[in-house]
């Protein structure tokens, strides 16, 4: 049996996906309504809610009766919420914890899998990431993921249990990579969102797309991951679909700050969450502390957090003296 924790779109998506392949599944949701309605009516009334989840998926809000006799613990919450969440878990001795969220703990700047080492240090852990739009996972359209592990054989497993026809799933041993690329593609996207709310047309989002791998792959490199990592499904898949994709939270919220939305208000019209808001923050504290340049992610937070125009932020891009390609990608130079 397989639990998931969180009853958000991505975890209700896995929910579906699991439950459609004959597998055992409970969902934990944090509100009792969602829970009930999953129950009495097969639906998420928030998340997903005109999709059928199947009669294999048992919703709770429990956390303790989620996790009850499982060999496999889904996490799937907002980073914000992580390390609270595994404080009211206990998962059976042996099973497996798999992260499935893209982002970086806002207060101490750890990656996700490094929250759950710390809380279960005996534990097997995991990361799950790649191009993934809820959607389309739920309604079993063809996707490309990672199962990361730095155990070749917990890797294995769980990408035979995880799997499917439509969602092939990789293995990779480089957990930093793939969680850094998952968490730093976010920001990149709220760029992407704000040239194409400007209007500065698919080159520039091109450019964009391009620099902000090379930014991504500098500082996932300054932490221990592999370059060649950000250039796979985990990194460059990602980054492409949430800087160009129609669903994108991350995107849609950059064109919105375009429009000369705020991020708070933004915020306030949606149960969504655009990781790349609290993950900008970490990426520039990590960055000071790397010593790598990320200009693209300055910018970003400039416009979240300092006032600065959205079109101001392009042109200070724009702006920076003009440097060589061939001494930037993996290395500690913009």
């Amino acid at each position: 049996m397989i639990a998931i924790v969180g009853a958000g779109s991505w975890g209700t998506a896995l929910a579906i996906h699991l439950a459609r392949g004959g597998v055992a599944v409970r969902l934990c949701a944090r509100a009792a309504q969602v829970a009930e309605t999953i129950t009495t009516r097969r639906r998420n009334p928030w998340y997903l809610s005109d999709l059928e989840i199947p009669l294999g998926v048992e919703a709770t809000t429990e956390p303790a009766a989620a996790v009850a006799g499982a060999d496999v613990v889904v996490v799937a919450v907002p980073s914000e919420f992580f390390g609270a969440t595994l404080a009211r878990l206990t998962p059976p001795p042996r099973a497996a914890v798999v992260s499935a969220t893209k982002g970086f703990d806002p207060h101490r700047h750890l990656r996700m899998s490094e929250l759950v080492r710390e809380r279960f240090p005996d534990a097997p852990v995991a990361a799950l990431s790649g191009p993934t739009f809820a959607r389309e996972v739920a309604m079993a359209r063809p996707t490309a993921a990672v199962i990361a592990a730095t155990d070749d054989r917990l890797a294995t497993e769980l990408q035979a249990r995880l799997r499917s026809r439509e969602l092939r799933l990789y293995t990779n041993r480089d957990v930093v990579g793939v969680e850094a690329g998952g968490a730093l593609k976010n920001v990149m996207a709220i760029a992407t969102g704000i040239a194409d709310g400007l209007g500065l047309g698919e080159n520039a989002r091109a450019a964009l797309v391009t620099r902000g791998l090379a930014e991504m792959t500098r500082l996932a490199v300054a932490l221990g991951g592999e370059p060649s990592t950000l250039a796979g499904l985990a990194g460059l898949g990602d980054l492409v679909l949430t800087a160009t994709g129609t669903l994108s939270r991350n995107r849609a919220l950059g064109m919105a700050l375009a429009r000369g939305d705020s991020s708070a208000r933004v915020a306030a019209s949606t149960r969504m969450v655009a990781e790349g808001v609290p993950t900008v923050r970490t990426a520039l504290a990590l960055a000071a502390e790397q010593g790598v340049s990320m200009p693209i992610c300055e910018e970003v937070a400039a416009v979240l957090f300092g006032q600065k125009a959205p079109a101001e932020a392009l042109a200070s891009l724009l702006g920076r003296a003009a440097t060589r390609e061939d001494l930037t990608t993996g290395g500690r130079r913009a």
